[in-house]
């Protein structure tokens, strides 16, 4: 099985508290394992407040719900061994 990569990082987002705010990834291969997001360093789960989804197979999104000042950070995006920060 060929190494999954990062084809699309993720960007810097601002946003106000309340909205939403969603980060996109985009790999290399369809049907990628070993996939992980974070928000500072704390693994984050698909729940009413965080939507994680797969687009067309290959875009991996993370949408954060009204955000709050707690939400400021770094979010992370990885895939095996490959990561993209915004």
């Amino acid at each position: 099985e060929p190494d999954v990569t990062i084809v699309s990082g993720l960007k810097d987002m601002e946003v106000f508290e309340g909205d939403d705010v969603t980060f996109r990834c985009q790999v290399s291969h369809e049907n990628a394992r070993d996939v992980e997001w974070k928000l500072q360093d704390v693994a984050l789960q698909n729940n009413e407040m965080n939507e994680i989804s797969v687009e067309k197979g290959k875009i991996h999104t993370l949408t954060l719900r009204k955000v709050t000042e707690q939400d400021i950070g770094t979010i992370t995006f990885r895939v095996g061994p490959h990561m993209s920060t915004a």
